[in-house]
């Protein structure tokens, strides 16, 4: 009997070349399919919710799939992690209705990004973090971010070519700028975005942004000014994949917009 899957993923993305699965590299989607052609005994198709570039990492990407195998849903993830590669974990797996789709049925996401402000970077660190080394104030950042929540055309931070989109209006529903304590001379910034769609590279453009505002390159109000000009040239740089998180795929519209706590 055919059943219809959605798993929960985190993957550390330092050693692959994004989620979805290409020829001669070595991907996300593509280690998970290897896995669950061992369990189903022929060829499935994980449709993840989101493309994830290369060195972006995971905490909660969702994948579906559908195939006819012998074992229960509830032991999917067990037995998948003891086939996948010690960078892969399956957090769940449930059965959900046939026509449900992770990418398309998802309502929102949510994504942290990490910044490590000091001068020297940690060995063990540096595929987790965007180490930045130029002061930065977290009321600015905060001022910045506060011009992003709403809806709004965010053309401005989407990558030059780009597939075209429908539309280029998202609404984002709130940014969080948080400075934590770190070791020693450390100072960690952790960004945390929810929207109910981003652009190709948004996020890491809003990062930049950010910084930008952060180190006193352009005013926090400014931030206003990028958007209304529908230009990517005014934003930020691209800030660095290994600080990027997808941190939670919503299925429920009250979860997004925080009515469910």
């Amino acid at each position: 009997m055919i059943k219809n899957v959605l798993m929960t993923i985190e993957y550390d993305g330092t050693g692959f070349s994004g989620w979805q699965i290409q020829p001669e590299s070595r991907t996300v989607q593509g280690e998970v399919q290897k896995a669950l052609k061992k369990i189903c005994g022929h060829d499935i198709k994980a449709d993840g919710a989101s493309r994830t570039d290369a060195g972006v990492h995971a905490l909660g990407q969702r994948a579906s799939f559908k195939g006819d195998f012998g074992i229960p849903v509830e032991r999917i993830a067990g037995v998948m992690n003891r086939l996948l590669p010690g960078d892969i974990k399956i957090k769940g797996a449930k059965e959900m209705p046939l026509n449900f789709h992770a990418r398309f049925d998802a309502k929102g996401k949510k994504y942290i990004y990490r910044i490590m402000n000091c001068a020297e970077k940690n060995v063990f660190k540096r595929n987790f973090y965007y180490y930045y080394d130029k002061p930065l104030d977290v009321n600015r950042m905060r001022a910045a971010a506060s011009y992003l929540v709403g809806t709004h055309d965010f053309s401005s931070f989407m990558a030059m070519g780009s597939t075209p989109q429908k539309t280029t209006v998202r609404t984002i529903y709130s940014y969080e700028v948080e400075k934590k304590a770190g070791s020693g001379n450390e100072r960690e910034f952790e960004l945390t975005v929810k929207g109910d769609g981003f652009l190709y590279n948004m996020v890491r453009i809003m990062t930049g942004t950010i910084i930008d505002a952060g180190r006193g390159a352009i005013e926090p109000e400014e931030v206003r000014e990028i958007i209304l000009a529908g230009d990517r040239s005014r934003a930020g740089r691209t800030a660095p994949a290994q600080g990027l998180y997808l941190a939670e795929v919503y299925y429920d519209t009250e979860y997004l917009e925080g009515k469910r706590l």
